[in-house]
């Protein structure tokens, strides 16, 4: 059997009336991102602005609406991308719906190329008060965050704070109400000291550095950490090991899990399941039992009992 062509996709997310339709019309009528390709466009949000098709450089341009998450099937799409015999697809996704129902239906040829998440100045910040957990989905995996509708009123230090609690690597840029581009140049300095020779994690900022390691094993690996967590003792381990960390919540009360790290010594660990230990230890990458790959553990310096910080769940805010 034949393997069927890659199509790439590119992805446009963002809630109603955020700037996706204008973006893609933009991007249609012009010939340098339009080589005669035959292009699927799935609709899945209809806002005030429509698509003018007559103004597309090409004339092979498929528009296909998706009025529900529920018609997102994979061979619902991949029948549509062999009738039209497309080469590519662009998506305008609803910002209402789980990205989740879109990755887990597209075909298997079906490959995102890019990924851009729009967004209303005015209304992005209140988008992430009320709505937290779809604006989390759409930030995770994007490429850039386009911001439009910028004046000088508009809080970039908020809004780059609310993008960076999700995505530290995605580009943002602003686009003013005149036209004019602005790429997000604030600095993100970690709120520890990660050459220190001994790095302090306060409190606030364990989810931070937790997830600032996963991310950059590397340049932590040799340096030596203390920070306060809650030890699990796992039956897999002997008195010489533990687990130890915090629970961490990224957008909701339905992501909160245990981010624990691996901690060994070469003597038995005086230390209780369940309670709260300061702890220093030195950093090391290596395969462990309870990880699936090589990563970050701990070799115990020194643990101490200590009292459950003010706030038990950390956060990134």
């Amino acid at each position: 059997m034949l393997r069927e062509k890659e199509i790439p996709v590119y992805l446009f997310t963002g809630f109603l009336e955020s700037g996706k339709t204008q973006f893609i019309q933009g991007t249609l009528e012009d010939e340098k991102f339009n080589p005669k390709e035959r292009t699927l466009l799935l609709v899945c949000e209809e806002g005030e602005e429509e698509y003018n098709k007559d103004k597309f450089v090409i004339e092979n341009v498929f528009m296909e609406i998706v009025n529900s998450p529920d018609e997102l099937k994979k061979n619902t799409l991949s029948k549509v991308a062999r009738m039209h015999k497309v080469d590519r697809v662009v998506i305008e996704y609803n910002g209402m719906w789980n990205l989740t129902d879109l990755y887990e239906n597209l075909p298997d040829n079906w490959i995102i190329y890019q990924q851009i998440m729009f967004a209303d100045s005015e209304t992005f910040i209140t988008y992430n008060a009320n709505m937290r957990q779809l604006m989390v989905d759409k930030l995770t995996d994007c490429e850039l965050v386009a911001i439009n509708r910028v004046t000088d009123k508009t809080d970039k230090e908020q809004i780059h704070k609310i993008i960076r609690g999700t995505n530290r690597r995605t580009q943002i840029i602003y686009e003013y109400i005149n036209g004019e581009l602005e790429y997000d140049n604030i600095e993100d300095p970690l709120p520890f000291d990660i050459n220190a020779p001994i790095i302090e994690i306060e409190d606030k900022d364990y989810a931070i550095w937790y997830r600032d390691m996963m991310e950059e094993p590397g340049k932590y690996e040799g340096k030596t950490v203390k920070f306060k967590g809650m030890v699990a003792r796992p039956k897999e381990l002997d008195e010489k090991g533990l687990l130890i960390g915090r629970k961490v919540m990224t957008c909701c009360a339905d992501d909160i899990a245990f981010r624990p790290i691996a901690c060994e010594s070469d003597k038995a660990i005086e230390a209780e399941n369940a309670l709260w230990y300061t702890l220093t230890a030195k950093i090391i990458m290596k395969q462990h039992k309870l990880y699936t790959q090589k990563a970050p553990v701990l070799v115990l310096k020194e643990i101490e009992k200590a009292e459950a910080p003010v706030e038990e769940v950390a956060t990134f805010y």
